[in-house]
């Protein structure tokens, strides 16, 4: 039976599941949260309480295994633990959600999964780390460098909706984006075609403004667009100014020749109606 153990069941490995539990695909995953594992039972996932004292016996279940969880101040926090129990495992397939953010600042220009890593923040820089680590480990990795990651309970909308909103804008930024059931459905045809090794970007093909974004969203709801509110002066948190430190566009051409992948979403504009058509 194929059984996919996933570290760290997030936002995008739920929506993997949510492909693979209905083809008779046992899920494995982690969580600390004893609430979020009875709702992972209720979808037909094995909840495994995180951390664990020996990764061992899942992953001798194991047929496939996907790392979704962000390194920490002590690296990648399932190597930190387990680095010799997944260099004895064999599983089929391996893959490792990291981001985009790997190629640092590109002042609005293009990159590709050949362009060398830049990265400018340390959050980058402990992602180029931790994708080396993964990779030095000698199994069947497939890295996946994820965009701005949107869908359903991450749109704007509310936010519009209550006037929380803000439509800071720096002039020249750009960042790419991709809807959740876009990368669901990578993930999904890099199991049938595996290609270990490989490193994917995952994004749609129009990189945009946030401004234009959140504007195009309230123009959805009927809403006036928020104020606009110059970056440089703009009061935010450290982290929601990091974001914006880095600007580039991201291709995607890899997942569309490699894995024959065509975007439910291919833009924002596509993505926000389908979550306001859904309810969001």
């Amino acid at each position: 039976m194929n059984t996919l153990l996933s570290l760290g069941h997030g936002y995008c490995a739920q929506a993997l599941a949510r492909l693979l539990v209905p083809q008779g695909w046992q899920v494995i995953g982690t969580t600390r949260d004893p609430a979020r594992a009875r709702a992972f039972a209720a979808q037909g996932v094995e909840p495994l309480t995180w951390p664990v004292e020996s990764l061992a016996p899942a992953l001798a279940r194991a047929t496939h295994v996907l790392q979704s969880m962000a390194p920490d101040a002590a690296g990648d926090p399932v190597l930190a633990r387990h680095a010799a129990e997944l260099a004895e495992a064999r599983p089929e397939w391996v893959g490792y959600l990291s981001t985009t953010g790997v190629y640092g600042d590109h002042q609005g220009g293009w990159v590709d999964e050949t362009t060398p890593l830049t990265p400018t923040t340390a959050r980058g820089r402990a992602r180029v780390e931790a994708e080396r680590a993964w990779q030095a480990l000698g199994l069947p990795l497939h890295i996946f460098r994820l965009a701005g990651i949107y869908g359903p309970g991450r749109g704007p909308f509310e936010k519009l909706r209550n006037g929380t909103a803000r439509r800071i804008v720096k002039p020249g930024q750009v960042f790419s984006r991709i809807h959740v059931a876009d990368i669901a459905q990578v993930l999904a045809a890099s199991i049938r075609h595996p290609d270990p090794g490989a490193i994917y970007n995952v994004c749609d093909d129009d990189p945009a403004p946030p401004e234009d974004v959140l504007s195009h969203a309230a123009a959805l709801l009927g809403l006036p667009p928020p104020p606009e509110e110059p970056w440089e002066t703009a009061e935010m948190t450290p982290m929601a100014r990091s974001f914006y430190a880095e600007s580039k566009r991201v291709r995607n051409d890899r997942i569309k020749r490699d894995l024959g992948i065509r975007l439910q979403f291919p833009d924002y504009r596509s993505g926000l109606r389908a979550l306001l058509a859904e309810g969001e």
